[in-house]
C-alpha cells in the first residue's frame, strides 16, 4: 500500500513514524536514528509529511522538500487534542499524522535559511537586552538599600555609577564601591555588543528591498521590519490581513456562547517578540501624530480621543500588521493614503 500521509515526531536522536494510506490505514509505523531519517524519506514516493513546529523543523522541511515531499508544520497546540492515549513519542507521530489531514488545520509558514539566520540576529539581541535590564534593575536595588536611588532612566543609570565610581564621599563602603564599578563595566560590555547587534540589523535593512518598504510605515523601524522578514516565511499561509494579525496575536479573544459575543482583550497568540515590537513601535508613531492632518494622523487622534491609548496602540499594530501582510502578499510599496478608510 502506498503511503500518503505521515506524521514524523521530531527528537534529538530518536525520531518516530507514522504513515497511512488513501483510506487512513497504518501501513508504516517506524522508529529511526537521526542519521537514518533522510535514507529512509529518500526510498519513500512523495507524500505530505507533518511536523510539530519544534526545534529543527524547519532544517528538516527543507531536507524533506529537497527529496520532493510536501511538507506541512503545526503548531503543537494544534496537535495535542489528536493524542488518543498517553503521550509518549509514538502516539504523538500518530496524532501529528491526523491532525495535518485536516482539512481546516492551520499551519505554521516555513522559513528558508536566510531567514533563520536573520531570526538567530534577533533572538541573540533579545537576549542581551534581557541581560541587561536583569543588571540594570539589580544596580538600582543593591544602590537603594544603601540609600542611593536614581531615575528609571537608563542614561540616568550610567551616569550615577560613573559619579559612585568616583567617589569617596557617598556613604557607599570600601566594599560596595569595587563592586559598584564591575557592574559599571559589566554594563557597558552589554551596551557594546547590543549597539554590534544593532549595527548587524541596520546592514540587513538596508540590503533588503522589502526591509526598507516596511520601513515607511509610521510605527515600523529596522529592527521590527527585519524580524517581520525573518518570521514571515510563505505568505501565503495567511488568506488575509486580519488572519496575519490574528497569527500576531494582536486581535480580540473571544468567549462567545448562546449567539452572545463576548470579546476581551487582545488574544496575545503567536510570536510575543513581534507583538511586543508592533506595539512599541505603534506607541512611538502614536506620540508623533500629535498635530499632524493627514489622515492617519487624524484617524490616530480621534481614537486617542475615544479610548485609552494603550488601545489606541494595539489598534494601530493590527492596522500596520494588516498593512504588513498587503504589501508583502502583493509586492506593493506603502500608500499613507490608502491605509484609513474615509469618514
Amino acid at each position: 500500500m502506498q503511503v500518503v500521509r505521515i506524521g514524523l515526531d521530531l527528537a534529538k536522536y530518536i525520531f518516530e513514524v507514522h504513515g497511512v494510506d488513501n483510506h487512513g490505514k497504518v501501513v508504516v509505523r517506524k522508529r529511526l536514528r537521526r542519521d537514518a531519517v533522510s535514507r529512509f524519506f529518500a526510498n519513500l514516493p512523495a507524500c505530505l509529511v507533518g511536523m510539530e513546529a519544534s526545534n529543527g523543523a524547519h532544517y528538516w522541511a527543507r531536507v524533506l522538500t529537497e527529496l520532493g515531499h510536501q511538507v506541512r508544520l503545526i503548531s503543537p497546540q494544534f496537535v495535542t487534542p489528536y493524542v488518543k492515549s498517553n503521550k509518549n513519542d509514538r502516539n504523538d507521530a500518530e496524532a501529528i499524522c491526523e491532525a495535518v489531514g485536516r482539512p481546516s488545520m492551520r499551519f505554521v509558514p516555513r522559513k528558508s535559511t536566510d531567514q533563520l539566520a536573520v531570526q538567530a540576529v534577533h533572538r541573540i539581541r533579545r537576549r542581551l537586552v534581557a541581560d541587561r535590564v536583569r543588571l540594570v534593575n539589580q544596580i538600582r536595588g543593591l544602590l537603594s538599600e544603601h540609600g542611593i536611588v536614581i531615575a528609571r532612566d537608563i542614561a540616568q543609570l550610567r551616569r550615577g555609577l560613573a559619579i559612585i565610581a568616583g567617589n569617596d564621599n557617598d556613604g557607599l563602603s570600601e566594599m560596595v564601591r569595587p563592586l559598584m564599578r564591575e557592574l559599571q563595566t559589566e554594563l557597558a560590555e552589554l551596551d557594546r555588543r547590543i549597539a554590534i547587534y544593532d549595527r548587524r540589523i541596520r546592514e540587513i535593512f538596508r540590503a533588503s528591498e522589502q526591509c526598507q518598504r516596511l520601513g515607511k510605515i509610521e510605527g515600523i523601524g529596522p529592527v521590527t521590519a527585519t524580524a517581520l522578514i525573518a518570521a514571515v516565511g510563505d505568505r501565503t499561509s495567511f488568506k488575509n490581513g486580519r488572519q496575519f494579525a490574528a497569527w500576531l496575536g494582536l486581535v480580540p479573544k473571544q468567549r462567545s456562547s448562546g449567539g452572545r459575543a463576548r470579546l476581551f482583550g487582545i488574544s496575545k497568540r503567536g510570536d510575543r517578540y513581534l507583538r511586543t515590537l508592533m506595539i512599541h513601535g505603534a506607541r512611538a508613531a502614536l506620540s508623533r501624530a500629535s498635530g499632524k492632518q493627514d489622515p492617519r494622523s487624524l484617524w490616530l487622534g480621534k481614537m486617542r480621543q475615544r479610548r485609552h491609548p494603550n488601545i489606541a496602540a494595539v489598534a494601530l499594530a493590527n492596522k500596520n500588521a494588516r498593512i504588513v501582510w498587503a504589501m508583502l502578499s502583493g509586492d506593493t510599496a506603502y500608500e499613507p493614503g490608502l491605509s484609513v478608510k474615509p469618514t
